[in-house]
C-alpha cells in the first residue's frame, strides 16, 4: 500500500478542502493523512458554530473497487462545544469511523421526482469534476459525530436553579403541572 499526505491551503469553497483526482485511485490500496491547519480549524468551528477546534485529522485508505472509490479510516479531532443550558464550554475529543464510497456524478432528480436511496446508498458521495475531497469529508464526519446538545457538568443544577420546584426535566409543560396545584380552582 502506498501512503501519500495531502497537504496545501484551502480552495476556494469548503474551509477544509483536500481534492484528490480520482483518476489516481486504483485497486492498490492508498493510505493518506489529512490534517486541517490552524486557519482551516478556527474557519471550520465558526462553520459549526463551536468554541475552537484543537484538532482534525484523519488517516484514510483509498482503493477503486469497479467504477466506485471506497474510503476508509478514522477521523480524530478536539473540540469545544457550547453547553445548550449554560453556554459554558464543553471540550469533546472524538474517533470517528469513516466508510464511504465516491461514485461518479449522478443525475439530478427534478424538483417533483422522488428519490428512493437503498441502504449503500446512504453512505455514497458524488466524484466532482473528477475529484473527492477528503478534508470536506472529514470536517463533515467529525460535525456529524458531535453532540447535538453537549451539556456541561453544571448544567442540571443550572437548570433546577431556573424552573419552579428544583425540576430539571419536563420542560414547559412540566412547570405549568408544578403550577397546577397552586392555581385556584376555575369556576
Amino acid at each position: 500500500m502506498s501512503a501519500a499526505k495531502v497537504s496545501g491551503t484551502a480552495c476556494s469553497g469548503p474551509e477544509f478542502s483536500r481534492p484528490v483526482e480520482a483518476s489516481t485511485i486504483g485497486a492498490e490500496p492508498r493510505a493518506i493523512t489529512v490534517t486541517a491547519t490552524d486557519e482551516e480549524r478556527r474557519r471550520l468551528a465558526g462553520r459549526f458554530r463551536l468554541a475552537a477546534i484543537g484538532r482534525l485529522e484523519a488517516e484514510l485508505r483509498l482503493v477503486r473497487r469497479g467504477e466506485a472509490i471506497h474510503a476508509d479510516g478514522t477521523a480524530s479531532g478536539e473540540a469545544v462545544q457550547h453547553c445548550v443550558v449554560t453556554g459554558d464550554p464543553v471540550p469533546v475529543a472524538l474517533d470517528v469511523p469513516i466508510a464511504v464510497r465516491f461514485v461518479a456524478d449522478a443525475p439530478a432528480a427534478g424538483p417533483e421526482e422522488e428519490i428512493e436511496l437503498s441502504a449503500e446508498d446512504l453512505d455514497t458521495l458524488p466524484v466532482e469534476d473528477g475529484r473527492i475531497d477528503l478534508g470536506e469529508l472529514v470536517a463533515e464526519s467529525f460535525a456529524l459525530a458531535l453532540d447535538p446538545y453537549p451539556r456541561a457538568p453544571n448544567a442540571d443544577a443550572a437548570l433546577a436553579a431556573a424552573t419552579p420546584n428544583g425540576s430539571t426535566g419536563g420542560g414547559a409543560f412540566a412547570a405549568l403541572a408544578a403550577l397546577r396545584g397552586r392555581m385556584p380552582p376555575a369556576d
